[in-house]
């Protein structure tokens, strides 16, 4: 008899602890990193102020999502998807170890190496889950992704706990280096359990014989290679000397008008059917709507986990809990809320009642900008040098949690949708777009958490946070008000769930 994996084929086992551990050492490394580099030298960190400490976060967390492009390359024209993921798990392991040493140049190097790795895993195990299942299993295969984000969660949610204490009480690198183990030990649980998978992703996806193209790709990989060894070497020596701050603001305009163009020549220049130019006009507002989800959203490892560490008494009795321990609510929120809000989905639908797409992802929307209004009067509580309890950040992270589950999964969905045949993993890619954008500019929002124009004018916080919530709010209400429009637009859009 086979043995399975709660009903699943047992490759399944392989991917859900490998995800696990891959997320550990994220989201580990993710609570640490802007405290990091703001932190004084003496504190052990490096001392970059806001600006520069933001843009750098923004442009590591924009990059975890770019990189997923070339990563899924990789896997389609050169390794085969299992190859793939584990030389993107060595490449992480080697970039946590990195950032154990105290060298500024270790440490860029150690973001740089996480960051492909991170672009050749992330993509790639997820493709492998889907390869598990055949066709005649496919009532399986959502089960299946649903078992899958479960690891994902449990990763997030144990990873701060450890790195979090070690980084902040004991000493920054030994949280980088927990993270890296949690990473070492994914790898080796994926090799010593990979014969699981059987044959599934074994090959990339052109033929085997077709050595011409093969020999194509390596030559494509092998310059494109030397072409980044060497802008790092270059770095590495001082000739280059990168503004972390210019580099983030250009790449913000870089991506966006990407996306534009992209949209532009979709619409005029690609041939398309009406009903298709309809669905694509679509996707772009969805799109826009996703950047401006993140924008707030993604603060949580930024500007939210600055206010945790400088303006929130984390005190119980005498032990002070570290500031990235609160890192762990939006994880555990996920396991307990989407459930929920699944069932609540289906229970709506059956009375015909469901929301349509747009209005689901304004309710994400809506949720983030209740999340900063909150926040805004938790800034409020920190005038006279006083300290915002806990339960500020608590009820913040768990409303922008309920508004991931309203925005994420339905704008995915709809993207796979409303996307024309032959344009449906280009628009997949240009969705992840709309998340690196968003969590670029996150990153640029938080350089503006200035502790010393602060400490002057605690007014400052409060107005920062008002105004993210200000301008989420009046894109929730845009979106609700031409509902009818888009759903004229696409109206199919209505069918798809969360």
């Amino acid at each position: 008899m086979e043995h399975k994996f709660f009903g699943h084929p047992r490759g399944l086992a392989t991917l859900f602890f490998t995800e696990m551990w891959e997320r550990f050492s994220y989201y580990g490394m993710r609570a640490l990193l802007l405290l990091y580099m703001v932190a004084s030298v003496e504190e052990g960190g490096l001392g970059f102020d806001e600006k520069t400490g933001g843009a750098i976060y923004g442009l590591y967390t924009m990059l975890v999502y770019l990189l997923a492009l070339p990563g899924g390359w990789l896997a389609d024209n050169l390794w085969g998807l299992r190859k793939t993921v584990f030389y993107g798990a060595c490449i992480i392991s080697v970039g946590h170890f990195l950032l154990l040493l105290p060298f500024l140049e270790t440490f860029f190097l150690g973001l740089l190496f996480i960051v492909v790795g991170t672009g050749m895993l992330k993509p790639n195990i997820s493709s492998l889950v889907g390869n598990l299942y055949l066709p005649h299993e496919d009532a399986r295969r959502d089960a299946g992704y649903s078992i899958f984000f479960m690891g994902i969660n449990i990763g997030a949610f144990l990873a701060p706990f450890i790195t979090g204490y070690l980084g902040e009480k004991i000493n920054w690198h030994y949280g980088f280096g927990a993270a890296g183990i949690g990473m070492v030990l994914g790898l080796i649980q994926y090799k010593l359990s990979e014969h699981l998978l059987q044959s599934k992703g074994s090959l990339p996806s052109f033929l085997a014989e077709d050595r011409q193209q093969l020999t194509k790709n390596k030559t494509i990989f092998f310059f494109a290679m030397l072409i980044i060894g060497l802008f790092v070497l270059l770095m590495m020596i001082g000739i280059i000397k990168p503004n972390p701050v210019s580099i983030a603001r250009i790449s913000a305009y870089v991506i966006a008008a990407c996306a534009v163009l992209y949209f532009i020549f979709l619409l005029f220049f690609a041939a398309l059917e009406n009903a298709e130019r309809k669905s694509v006009l679509t996707i772009a507002v969805f799109f826009f709507i996703s950047v401006v989800f993140y924008m707030g959203y993604e603060q949580q490892g930024s500007s939210l986990n600055l206010f945790a560490s400088r303006y929130t008494d984390m005190f119980i009795g005498k032990f002070e809990m570290p500031a990235s321990w609160l890192q762990s609510v939006p994880a555990v929120s996920v396991l307990i809320f989407a459930p929920v809000f699944a069932w609540l989905w289906v229970y709506l639908s059956q009375r015909k009642l469901n929301p349509s797409t747009p209005v689901k992802l304004s309710f994400g929307l809506l949720f983030v900008s209740a999340s900063y209004a909150l926040m805004s009067a938790a800034a409020l509580t920190t005038f006279g040098g006083q300290k915002a309890i806990p339960l500020w950040l608590i009820m913040t992270y768990v409303l922008q949690t309920f508004g991931e589950i309203c925005l994420y999964p339905v704008g995915l969905s709809a993207v796979t949708k409303l996307a024309p045949k032959k344009y449906s993993a280009q628009l997949m890619g240009v969705w992840f777009m709309s998340l690196a954008l968003g969590n670029l500019l996150a990153g640029l929002i938080a350089g503006e958490m200035d502790a010393e124009l602060i400490s002057v004018d605690p007014q400052v916080l409060v107005n920062l946070f008002m105004s993210i919530a200000l301008v989420i709010f009046v894109v929730a209400v845009i979106i609700l008000s031409i509902n009818k429009n888009l759903m004229k637009l696409a109206p199919h859009a209505k069918q798809v769930n969360g």
